[in-house]
Order: C-alpha cells, then sequence, then structure tokens
C-alpha cells in the first residue's frame, strides 16, 4: 500500500482517529477493531478480528465486575494468613547502596514493575505443575457428573493466565514511556491532554485487569494463597505509585475507549 492510498484510509469516519496510540495492542481481546486503522491493516496480513468486537466487549464487562470485589477478597484471604496488607516492604532491597530518599520517584515505580514482571515468571516457572493436576482434576469431575460445568473452570483459568501474560510486561512498558514523556513535558499546556498520562492510565489498565486475573486463580489455586497475595499486593504498590505521579491518568480520555 503507498502514502496515498494510506492516507485516503484513514480519512473513513468509520476509523477513529488516534484510538491505536493508548491501546493495549491486544487486537484479539479488543472490542473497537472495526474502529481503528491499524487494526484493519493488521488483518489484511493476519485475518479478520472483527467478529469478535461484540464478545471482548462482553469479556471485558465481566472482568470490570469481578475487579470490584477482587480487594474485599484479597484482604479477608490475607487476614486469614495473619499477612498485613500494606506492610510488605518492596523497596528494601531496592539499592543498599543509595537511600530511597536519593532515588527519583520514577526510579522506584519502574524498579517495583520490573520486580513484579519477574516475579510472574518466577511463579509460573515454579508452579508449572499446577495447571496440569487441575486439568487431570477438571476431566475427572467431567467423566464423573453432568450436574456441572467443570470446562468452565479451565476457560476462566486459562483467560487469567492470558490477561496475566499479557500486561505482564507491558505494565513495566508503559511505566517507563509515561516517565519519559513526563520528563520532556517540560512546558505546560494548560488543558492540552499529555502523552504521559495516556501512556500511565494504559498501565492503570493493565494493572487492574492482572489484579482482577490474579484474584481468578486465586479461587482455584488456595494453596498458593500466600505468594498470590503477594503478587497483587505488589501491582497494588504500583498502582497507588504512579496514581501519585500521575494525579490525572485516570481522568486521560482515550479516543474511542474512554468516549462517550
Amino acid at each position: 500500500m503507498d502514502k496515498k492510498e494510506l492516507l485516503e484510509r484513514a480519512k473513513d469516519s468509520k476509523y477513529i482517529p488516534g484510538i491505536y496510540n493508548y491501546c493495549d495492542r491486544w487486537c484479539e481481546r479488543c472490542q473497537f477493531t472495526s474502529r481503528c486503522l491499524n487494526c484493519s491493516l493488521a488483518e489484511e496480513q493476519f485475518g479478520d478480528f472483527q467478529e469478535n468486537d461484540k464478545l471482548n466487549e462482553d469479556f471485558w464487562q465481566r472482568l470490570s465486575e469481578m475487579l470490584q470485589n477482587t480487594f474485599a477478597i484479597v484482604k479477608e484471604m490475607a487476614e486469614d494468613e495473619g499477612i498485613d496488607i500494606g506492610s510488605i516492604d518492596f523497596e528494601k532491597n531496592f539499592n543498599n547502596e543509595v537511600t530511597i530518599k536519593e532515588r527519583s520517584f520514577a526510579d522506584i515505580i519502574s524498579h517495583t514493575s520490573k520486580k513484579y514482571d519477574r516475579s510472574v515468571d518466577d511463579w509460573f516457572n515454579s508452579n508449572e505443575y499446577l495447571f496440569y493436576e487441575k486439568e487431570d482434576e477438571i476431566n475427572s469431575i467431567h467423566l464423573i457428573t453432568s450436574q456441572t460445568n467443570p470446562a468452565q473452570e479451565g476457560v476462566n483459568i486459562n483467560d487469567a493466565i492470558e490477561i496475566i501474560r499479557w500486561y505482564q510486561y507491558q505494565i513495566y512498558v508503559k511505566i517507563i514511556r509515561a516517565n519519559e514523556s513526563a520528563s520532556e513535558e517540560a512546558i505546560d499546556y494548560n488543558d492540552f491532554p499529555k502523552d504521559s498520562d495516556g501512556s500511565a492510565k494504559v498501565a492503570l489498565i493493565g494493572i487492574d485487569r492482572s489484579i482482577s486475573a490474579w484474584n481468578i486463580l486465586l479461587t482455584y489455586f488456595a494453596g498458593q494463597k500466600v505468594k498470590i497475595i503477594y503478587l497483587i499486593e505488589l501491582l497494588e504498590n504500583i498502582k497507588n505509585r504512579v496514581e501519585i505521579r500521575f494525579p490525572c491518568a485516570r481522568d486521560f480520555v482515550r479516543p474511542g475507549f474512554d468516549e462517550i
């Protein structure tokens, strides 16, 4: 496709201008594929995404509803284990030679988000056997009774893993972009939207969805309660710091996604 043809397609009113600037790049789970020029171009190479728009909208709505009850459930489980939520010191090993006060807030957020993506790898690498055991359990239940829907458990677990894995590294990447943009936004353009806020919002959305996904796994793998709660608290720590550093991020209006 040449430049002229691309510019002509970009003028098509069915496409939302700039919607791809602040998305999570997960076209297979997006409800706006039919309104995105980037996705339209990708479909020409990789196949049709648009037929799943409504299914994806329902998927994220269900996850959003689950998120509302997540923290209460986690807090209750933490109390059962004698864990004091909020007391975990994620910074004690940040740098033994330089005090936290000598490090910028941005560096701490970046460090903590990197710690999270490594911790996720560690958890999955150490607990791969859990998923094989759960698969055997689901298959056994399916053979014994037809009164339940054990297959749905497998779907829920797979969805949760997809979400965690998709955002695992992206949270860090988006936070880095937000920090770099913030350092370049020396001039205050009044109410003009800031790229740093938009990038921070995408990171926050990834955090919110990851928390919900971990909560799903928590309901199926109670034996991993302490470790999963730790990962959720790590995400809560990152979220709180991002919201402090970028207080306007939640209010950033992403083209298409946040517009009525």
